[in-house]
């Protein structure tokens, strides 16, 4: 192969990865913004409030938004995405920093500090502030156990609310080990430990292995479907298998609404109103799951991975709507790249938040890039190792 068809491969694939890569990091952040609006909401609500279904970018829910609810004033909807994008963000820049694989001792180190000091804008506050501000408890969590109780960061999770916190921003973590669904299991079970513990840190691995399947060339629904599948365990995993028996492909997505839910119900420790969860809800359990990513995962197979449509699927199911919607269009913008997604979602999420959606994406390419060449040289000098103990010789 010549000099010139070897660097013309490269650079196709490396145009691969990034279309890729944008197209999971963009979609993400349109799905938060989207579903932001209806989060904490039922479907008959959201219909009513709206005066049919949620078909695109839509006003907060209630207008009065800076006094209705004095614990979270968020100017959600109107194209604001939320913590989701913000703490996405975040891991990315960890991951632009030391460009390799990452540890929970990153997340105690930089992203925690990252939380506290960087100055931005922030949107559903509409001004400069540091992170740490607009995530909720959850999420404060990680700068209570890691920066002042100087807790060890591979096990600060335990004791958190188990939720959907840690697995909101793994997508990064997919791209990181693009075509390596295990391999992304492994580093985000390893940072989620820092934020989560149970079936929240499982999550967490759960959806990253799912963009690390979605990221691979050629990649279909079902390939996601069945590394999501395979390496689930305990509640996670029977969740993941009844949502999806329950999910009929090619339906349409205001159908599927009922029946996602009604198959994820038992392993959902919430409850039926959202807003108010139950008193065991959120605890540690072998036997539940978070709602988001089942629900997410049935959405792309309803919609045969279509982001438009897995979009809307979580925005009128709402409950956690903003973070099954990031969930789902991470994973459908892997598998169709930035085109996939509606192109005046993506301008539109990006003006209003005043954001570059195509910057993480082009970031963590040149990030996975450079994680998969570390990777292919440790494997040869491990080859080479074994070879030697073996005396089989390694390979030259």
């Amino acid at each position: 192969m010549s000099t010139t068809t070897v660097d013309q491969t490269t650079s196709n694939t490396r145009n691969t990865l990034q279309d890729k890569a944008i197209g999971a990091l963009a979609g993400a952040a349109v799905g938060d913004a989207i579903g932001g609006a209806t989060e904490g909401r039922s479907t008959e609500e959201i219909v009513e409030r709206y005066d049919g279904w949620v078909e695109g970018i839509v006003d907060y829910f209630m207008p009065d938004w800076r006094t209705a609810k004095p614990m979270s004033p968020y100017h959600k909807g109107d194209g604001n995405v939320t913590d989701d994008t913000l703490m996405t963000n975040l891991l990315v820049s960890v991951y632009a920093k030391h460009r390799r694989h990452l540890t929970a001792y990153d997340v105690a180190n930089d992203l925690v500090p990252l939380m506290m000091n960087q100055v931005q804008w922030i949107p559903e506050l509409e001004r400069e502030t540091v992170p740490l501000l607009r995530v909720f408890l959850a999420e404060k969590w990680l700068v209570t156990r890691l920066h002042y109780g100087h807790v060890d960061p591979r096990e600060a999770g335990v004791g958190n609310v188990v939720n959907c916190g840690a697995a909101m921003y793994m997508a990064p973590v997919g791209i990181a080990n693009a075509g390596d669904p295990q391999g992304a299991y492994t580093e985000a079970l390893e940072l989620a430990g820092a934020h989560q513990s149970s079936y929240g840190r499982e999550a967490a691995a759960v959806f990253a292995a799912a963009v690390a399947a979605a990221m691979a060339p050629g990649a279909s629904v079902d390939d996601v479907l069945t590394a999501a599948s395979s390496l689930a365990q305990d509640g996670t995993r029977d969740a993941i298998a009844a949502v999806l028996d329950a999910a009929v492909p090619g339906s349409d997505w205001r159908d599927a609404i009922p029946l996602l839910r009604s198959a994820v119900r038992p392993f959902d420790t919430v409850g039926e109103v959202y807003r108010e969860p139950a008193q065991d809800s959120r605890r540690p359990s072998r036997l539940r799951s978070i709602e988001e990513l089942p629900v997410a995962l049935g959405f792309l197979k309803v919609t045969g991975g279509d982001a438009r449509g897995a979009i809307l699927g979580a925005t009128n199911y709402g409950r956690d709507s903003d973070s099954i919607a990031t969930m789902g269009g991470a994973i459908a913008g892997a598998l169709g790249g930035e085109s996939g997604l509606p192109a005046e979602w993506v301008e539109e999420v990006g003006r209003a938040s005043r954001l570059d959606l195509r910057a993480g994406g082009l970031a963590m390419a040149e990030v996975a890039a450079e994680v998969f060449a570390a990777d292919e040289a440790a494997f040869a000098r491990r080859v080479r190792a074994v070879g030697d103990l073996l005396g089989t010789g390694g390979a030259s």
